[in-house]
């Protein structure tokens, strides 16, 4: 009787919403590099667009579906192609974009969305000398921000001050990259066909090892326990995914080929579910497995397939997901006819209350540490936050550009346990007087009582849940028996 791993995503599925409910009529970019063109926050869409005669990428509310007016207003800053664009992970208003003119911009879209072109950034960053390909904000430090170039080189970027504070010397094109858990390490794939961790305070390579043999580009993330997925190519073009020790490049822990494709093959990596999907540009579908600390160690769960192939991808943070849904990934798929389609991706549960199984506390928009703390030698995991009641995203200050420093050099508060301190005492003060023969103590008496009852029954339905999910796969291997 062949065995099934129990896993509480093998039901995850994919399910494409209708095409009223998409984006439509885009001029989607038809530059060659590798990029996903299009990148999202839980506030707005953006996509990179073809452009004359310089660059330029289209910002819509998430909420503006259907078709764009051609005439639609642009973020049209820059002099060549647009190579890249990548959200501020601590204000949802923020994007940074990456192009062949050499530069990197940064722009503060305001919160209703684009209302004409945006020409004038909020900070330009010029250093490189060469086209700059990847952007990658650092996961906890504010405004940190690491960009790579055509001239083999590496920046890390304090935004707030405009100012490049460490450059890193690479011997070859560097492919993509991506932060550890806390911003202390970086890793990334390079022409060379090597993989590099280096450490982000000083730049110093850490660990080097053979990566994927083929000469096509390849992928990597950092994963939330300390290892490194890839994904690349073998000599003889077949597609493959690999696991790494960080701390040991020389050999991979798991290396599996997937199929002769020729198209790359993008990571996006959900830390906080350890899931991994990968969507190959060219494919029409998205394959999606879990890493866990059993062999062999990457578990194929299932693929979400389709008749049109994907010519770019984004991916929505977990901010942004319909937990009532028990939406756990929401992919933003860029069709060759200028369609953006939206694809949520689901578990399937009879129960309407909140998994707390499905939806552990996520990084939040609050920065763990300044810019300067991080500049200084400090590391810190991300803020968490609690998705159980998820609102919209919080809403950020506008705040006015000084000479020196500009709009986005300012720490946002910790959660503003003070005002909300100082506010229940005003409104005390200010509340009437209780009514006679009020009874407080009572009341807080019979709403711990309700508080219980709701808690057994909560307890109740996940052990039913339970109890049908073992009979369901009991079936199953039973039918494959």
């Amino acid at each position: 009787m062949a065995f099934m791993r129990k896993s509480k995503f093998r039901h995850v599925f994919g399910q494409a919403v209708k095409r009223d409910q998409c984006y439509d009529g885009i001029r989607i970019t038809r530059t060659s590099w590798e990029s996903t063109y299009c990148a999202v926050s839980p506030k707005f869409l953006a996509i990179i667009t073809e452009a004359a005669g310089g660059g330029s990428f289209l910002v819509l509310p998430l909420d503006k579906v259907g078709r764009v007016n051609a005439d639609h207003p642009m973020v049209a800053g820059h002099k060549g192609a647009v190579l890249d664009i990548a959200w501020c992970p601590h204000n949802d208003n923020v994007i940074a974009s990456a192009s062949e003119d050499c530069t990197v911009k940064l722009w503060q879209i305001p919160d209703g969305g684009l209302t004409e072109n945006l020409t004038e950034c909020v900070v330009d960053l010029s250093v490189h000398q060469r086209r700059v390909t990847l952007l990658v904000w650092h996961p906890s430090a504010m405004n940190v921000l690491l960009s790579t170039s055509s001239d083999n080189t590496i920046i890390l970027w304090n935004v707030g001050m405009g100012e490049a504070m460490l450059q890193v010397e690479m011997p070859d094109q560097i492919y993509s990259g991506a932060f550890n858990f806390d911003g202390s390490r970086f890793v990334c794939t390079c022409k060379d066909k090597k993989l590099r961790v280096l450490d982000s305070h000083t730049g110093a390579i850490l660990q080097e090892g053979q990566g994927h043999m083929g000469a096509k580009p390849a992928q990597c993330t950092y994963l939330k326990n300390g290892q490194i997925f890839t994904s690349g190519f073998s000599r003889m073009s077949e597609r493959q995914y690999a696991l790494w020790d960080e701390n040991d490049l020389s050999k991979s822990i798991v290396m599996e080929e997937i199929d002769s494709s020729n198209g790359v093959m993008f990571i996006f990596y959900d830390p906080d579910t350890n899931m991994v999907y990968l969507a190959g540009k060219g494919d029409s579908l998205i394959r999606y497995y879990e890493v866990t600390n059993e062999a062999p160690y990457v578990h194929y769960l299932e693929l979400y397939q389709s008749k049109q192939p994907q010519r770019g991808i984004g991916f929505m943070p977990k901010r942004g997901l319909n937990v009532n849904n028990n939406e756990i990934a929401r992919f933003y798929k860029l069709h060759n006819q200028g369609l953006c389609e939206i694809i949520p991706f689901t578990v399937p549960r009879k129960s309407e209350l909140f998994q707390d199984d499905l939806y552990p506390d996520t990084a939040s928009d609050t920065p763990a540490i300044s810019a300067s703390d991080f500049f200084e030698g400090k590391n810190a995991p991300p803020v968490l936050v609690s998705l159980k009641g998820e609102s919209a995203g919080t809403k950020k200050e506008q705040v006015k550009m000084v000479r020196k420093s500009n709009v986005l050099d300012k720490m946002p508060s910790k959660p503003a346990q003070q005002q909300q301190q100082s506010s229940n005492n005003a409104d005390a003060a200010a509340a009437p007087a209780l009514p006679p023969g009020f009874d407080p103590q009572g009341m807080l008496d019979d709403m711990r009582k309700l508080k219980l009852i709701v808690k057994a029954h909560e307890r109740r339905i996940k052990t039913l849940e339970e109890k049908l999910q073992q009979y369901e796969s009991d079936e199953e291997q039973v039918e494959e028996a």
